[in-house]
């Protein structure tokens, strides 16, 4: 088929390497404008960019489709699909219409639950048993569009940067095989009284809020890992967890409860098992222990 391909962020790029190599004709490919990043500041393109000049794939990056002008330069590719995965930009109703059969949005989770930009994050934080991905028709509303397949996953103990990479795969075989019978999927409209939101992950909601439950902590940990990292300060510093396991123990909230880092929760206690100090490497507990060490007693805020 003739393809437009959408999408920014890393979970994009197996998509579309996938549809390159099924042999589709990916004849351009969107993604959002390069963003000053690094110490030098300097303009760094988005990874589905990088992906698509290594393909050797013409490359646009407008900051919005709204023009007249943008719209009739998607038009004129006339494609047969145009396949979206976190694009991160709206698309008019013109270019949602422009090619034959529409455009299809690979989203991260089994729709209409999470619909919105941070449905893996989202699911950890809500305790879900499972996710998954869901090609879907695009239509003007946020994810709100009939769906042709679905995938599934179970979660357990699983960061949002594991899901993320075992569903950007999962992802791309499935929209593969979407395209290859899209004549005989029959779309299912999405029941809106079943759908939750999920909204954009703000960076305050990763401080860890040692009045919860441990296992509502220990899914905060999951859910902001690797970003924007998961952190409680003590003494000045801020302090970031990257791993942590639900353990036995109890106290005032914040309080640490002995030499391992466990900490005391509103109910129960966690102990953290892989912490880094701002600009300091990650290193599991016993090693950061053994520098600046948290003593048994001290609370956390």
């Amino acid at each position: 088929m003739r393809i437009v391909f959408m999408g920014t962020p890393d979970f994009a790029v197996p998509t579309l390497e996938a549809l390159v190599h099924a042999a589709h004709d990916v004849l351009c490919v969107y993604t959002q404008p390069p963003r000053k990043a690094g110490r030098g500041k300097k303009l760094q393109p988005t990874p589905v960019h990088e992906a698509a000049e290594r393909l050797g794939i013409e490359v646009r990056h407008p900051a919005s489709l709204k023009s007249q002008e943008e719209k009739d330069a998607f038009a004129a590719l006339e494609a047969d699909v145009g396949v979206v995965a976190a694009y991160g930009l709206i698309l008019p109703q013109a270019v949602l219409d422009a090619p034959e059969h529409g455009c299809l949005n690979v989203h991260a989770s089994i729709l209409p639950r999470w619909r919105g930009a941070a449905p893996i994050q989202r699911a950890i934080l809500a305790g879900d048993p499972g996710m998954g991905v869901t090609i879907m028709q695009m239509e003007a509303g946020l994810d709100t569009g009939p769906m042709l397949a679905t995938v599934r996953t179970p979660i357990e103990r699983k960061t949002a940067g594991d899901l993320t990479k075992e569903l950007a795969q999962k992802g791309a075989q499935l929209m593969v095989g979407t395209l290859r019978d899209l004549a005989i999927h029959i779309p299912v409209e999405q029941d809106d009284s079943e759908a939750t939101h999920a909204p954009k992950i703000d960076k305050a909601e990763a401080r860890l809020d040692w009045t919860q439950d441990a296992t509502q902590v220990e899914r905060q940990v999951r859910a902001f890992t690797p970003w924007p990292g998961a952190f409680f300060e003590y003494d000045g510093d801020r302090v970031k967890v990257l791993a942590a396991e639900v353990a036995d123990g109890s106290g005032e909230p914040g309080t640490v409860l002995d030499d391992a880092l466990t900490v005391a929760c509103g109910s129960g206690a966690l102990r953290l098992t892989r912490v880094q100090r701002a600009g300091k490497p990650a290193m599991d507990t016993a090693d950061f222990q053994r520098g600046r060490a948290i003593p048994q007693g001290a609370v956390l805020s």
